[in-house]
């Protein structure tokens, strides 16, 4: 019983390192699974990505149900609980847009895809990458807090990029775009590309929490 409770009591800050982690590597490979899938060319390929996305959408569900419970099993964590479950939670945001996003490209099966969209799915991809490494760092980050920030002000800085190809975009297709139905299917695609790096902005913004709390 008293090694029972010890080892309750003792932190366990790997396993929340290594399933964060986790999480960011998901994120990455849904990532580079959309920036495909934008630039297919029959509705079949957007099918397949569709269904490559999904799997990993149901692996980063999972992860995230594991960080859950990992919670609720654990005494001691290495930062606070909120600050592990939003981390967790947003990546997963990130991964769910992604899913969003192939499914309405698989659903709508629009004409073509506008520039704009490769563009923002590369955005997408450049978000999960500046999160994951910023969540490498998430385990040493008082000894070296310029990394973790550093990644944390690109999460930014692509999301104000992704910002401003989504508003170029709206601009362009409401100017050139005569076909109605067209309109409503290609702003919805491309919504949920430019909240996938919204999303991943809210990472950034957690991680900048943590670091603030630790200080």
């Amino acid at each position: 019983m008293k090694i029972q409770l010890f080892s309750r009591l003792k932190p366990k800050e790997n396993k929340f390192f290594q399933l964060l982690h986790e999480m960011g590597e998901i994120t990455i490979k849904a990532a580079d699974l959309i920036v495909e899938c934008v630039q297919v060319s029959s509705h079949r390929e957007s099918i397949d990505y569709y269904r490559l996305i999904k799997d990993e959408e149901h692996k980063a569900d999972a992860v995230q149900s594991k960080i859950f419970e990992e919670l609720n099993n654990t005494f001691i964590t290495p930062f606070d609980r909120e600050d592990i479950n939003n981390l967790s939670a947003s990546m997963d945001d990130v991964v769910d847009l992604i899913n969003s996003c192939a499914k309405r490209i698989m659903l709508y099966n629009p004409k073509q895809m506008p520039s704009e969209g490769v563009k923002l799915a590369e955005l997408v991809r450049e978000s999960a990458t500046a999160l994951l490494l910023a969540i490498e760092e998430l385990d040493s980050f008082k000894k070296r807090p310029e990394k973790i920030k550093e990644y944390c002000a690109q999460l930014e800085k692509v999301e104000k990029q992704a910002d401003d190809v989504y508003e170029h975009f709206l601009i362009n297709l409401f100017e050139n775009e005569k076909d109605a139905v067209e309109i409503i299917k290609l702003k919805d695609i491309l919504h949920e590309l430019e909240k996938a790096c919204d999303a991943a902005q809210a990472v950034g913004k957690t991680i900048k929490t943590v670091i603030i709390k630790f200080s």
